[in-house]
């Protein structure tokens, strides 16, 4: 069996070994966090805030995270923001093991992760196409990278729910802190030639204002981005509000653990779809089709009596939430610039994480005054339509493309 084109690549098998031990830590905390505020309040409203917290600093400053991506050594920014991951979570881990933990601990610690993510993630996807010597590879990259991180989804909360079935959130906590000691081996491990950045000369405001314009006067950026915003805002919130769920289906730790690794199964599956492809040829279509799929599966999820059924339903959840994404990724990255790939990173951030906050208040509100049931249907079925109106723009989306890069394979 043929490897995936990008692990051809050393520099990016060793991120790839790294972020593959770090992910399982990194899952094992986005587990234990919505657990933890749970526990010590039983508010569903919280489970929102808290979402909305983790994220909402990258709605603000994932701009200004890709903005330094474009100027600085992509490899060192990450491994600074990894050493701040790493210290963020040994604070949860000693607070959860004195017992003196209250939810404001909680949330602050959230909304400092939550900063970090802003500056982390427009960097790390930015980062893929310096591991490779052919860009070419790049959505088998973009691709391999979802796989990592849901492959944690999928065995990281299993772990989780064991761990606070027998111990504490502590030790989630502790073993996401040292699992960045991976990434950080990897990254001093590799041998980069960075690729030219932006002058240094210009003004913070105008090479921001150059991506958002970028992104809103070209049809295929903006409308790409729209449907990571659609998921990002209805779908996505399940993870920080799947306690409630839970809770409504009278389960406990092991089964969260288990709806959540049945949608990392599915993640897991569409990551690895992705990978083996070839190039980005007809990614819109897999895009607008895999959002309809997880909206879908979320209402019917929403609908389900039993945890069992529930699990097979989130496979589909996972699976389209994680192709959409990743399609979208893909397609952004392929068709950018170099000099203006960690702005465009930074904006398909702010859709995906920045907007899952604001969906996660939202779907906590709605849950808080109608049921968490009605919050998800509700959720699943825009999510739904929008799919639909996206896939009826595809034709004009390829002319437009083909226009302005004629020499560019047509997602």
């Amino acid at each position: 069996m043929r490897l995936p084109p990008a692990l051809h690549h050393r520099n990016y098998r060793l991120y790839f070994a790294g972020q593959g031990l770090s992910v399982l830590g990194t899952w094992m905390q986005r587990m234990a966090m919505p657990w933890l505020v749970y526990r010590l309040s039983g508010s569903e409203l919280l489970l929102g805030v808290t979402g909305f917290i983790s994220n909402f600093p990258v709605l603000l400053l994932a701009p200004l995270g890709g903005l330094l991506a474009d100027r600085v050594d992509r490899r060192k920014l990450l491994a600074i923001t990894q050493v701040l991951a790493m210290l963020q979570a040994f604070a949860l881990a000693a607070l959860t093991w004195t017992g003196t933990t209250q939810v404001w601990h909680v949330l602050a610690l959230a909304g400092v992760l939550g900063v970090i993510n802003a500056f982390d993630t427009p960097t790390r996807q930015s980062l893929a196409v310096e591991l490779l010597d052919d860009r070419r590879d790049l959505p088998s990259a973009i691709a391999l990278n979802s796989l990592v991180n849901n492959s944690g989804r999928l065995i990281g909360p299993s772990v989780a729910g064991l761990l606070l079935a027998a111990f504490s959130e502590s030790v989630c906590f502790l073993v996401n802190a040292l699992s960045y000691v991976a990434v950080l081996a990897a990254l001093f491990c590799m041998r980069i030639t960075p690729l030219p950045r932006v002058h240094l000369k210009r003004s913070l405001g105008s090479d921001l204002h150059g991506a958002f314009t970028t992104a809103w006067c070209f049809p295929p950026i903006r409308l790409t981005l729209v449907m990571v915003v659609l998921v990002g805002f209805l779908v996505m919130p399940y993870t920080t509000l799947m306690p409630a769920f839970v809770a409504v289906l009278g389960g406990g730790a092991h089964t969260m653990g288990f709806l959540i690794s049945a949608a990392g199964v599915g993640a897991v599956s569409g990551a690895a779809f992705l990978a083996w492809r070839p190039s980005i040829a007809g990614l819109w279509r897999v895009l607008a089709l895999a959002a309809g799929t997880t909206g879908a599966g979320l209402a019917l999820v929403a609908l389900s009596p039993s945890p069992w059924l529930s699990g097979l339903l989130m496979i589909a959840v996972g699976f389209g939430a994680i192709i959409a994404s990743a399609s979208a990724n893909t397609i952004l990255q392929s068709i950018v610039a170099d000099d203006m790939r960690g702005r465009i990173a930074s904006l398909y951030t702010m859709a995906f994480m920045g907007m899952s906050p604001l969906g996660a208040l939202a779907l906590g509100a709605l849950a808080e005054a109608a049921g968490i049931r009605v919050a998800f249907v509700v959720g699943g079925t825009l999510c739904v339509f929008g799919a639909l109106l996206f896939a009826r723009r595809l034709p004009a989306l390829r002319r437009r493309l083909a226009q302005e890069q004629p020499s560019i394979i047509l997602p």
